[in-house]
């Protein structure tokens, strides 16, 4: 055995064991809902607020941070717009019950509407995303601000085209840690 075989099986096996090294946010630590593949209501929803102002958006994700504080649970934000097709697939989703209840029981949703990327672009800015890559961007954000998913946040851009447990999985991946009895 050369030198450099030995050298390759070592990186093949380092590579392989990569995963057990990812950080802990990078696995889910809830178990996701159940929703196989399923077909979602249709009309799809229009889950943005095209109507609501820059204050009042603001203020809707204060008190979702609030809120989040007092319950022990996380903020899910939700930026997109009516008129994008991944987005109303999200929304689909999370329309479905046993998504939904999860979704209650792990985080407060907020909904933002960016319009195309003109509107209310502060509010990821105050969470250290200045810029879109694609919508919908989900920002997942502890109760004290700080940004959980960060480069994850552009995850969904593509909800149309994946399947319906990927998204759910990708949402329980970001549910804060469930709490265990300690006697």
């Amino acid at each position: 055995m050369t030198a450099r075989t030995t050298l390759s099986a070592l990186g093949v096996a380092a590579l392989l064991a990569l995963p057990l090294l990812a950080p802990a946010a990078a696995t889910a630590q809830v178990a996701a809902p159940q929703v196989g593949n399923v077909e979602l209501k249709q009309p799809l929803p229009y889950p943005y607020d095209e109507a609501i102002d820059n204050a009042a958006v603001n203020a809707q994700v204060d008190a979702a941070l609030a809120k989040a504080k007092k319950e022990h649970k996380r903020v899910l934000l939700d930026f997109g717009g009516n008129w994008c097709g991944d987005c109303r697939v999200l929304a689909g989703l999370v329309e479905l019950p046993q998504v939904h209840s999860f979704l209650d029981k792990n985080y407060v949703m907020v909904t933002v509407d960016v319009g195309r990327y003109t509107k209310n672009m502060d509010v990821p800015a105050r969470f250290g995303v200045p810029k879109f890559k694609g919508v919908p961007t989900v920002l997942v954000v502890e109760a004290d601000g700080t940004l959980v998913n960060g480069d994850a946040s552009f995850d969904l851009t593509d909800a149309r085209h994946m399947d319906p447990q990927a998204v759910v999985d990708w949402l329980a991946k970001w549910a804060p840690p469930s709490k265990t009895a300690s006697r």
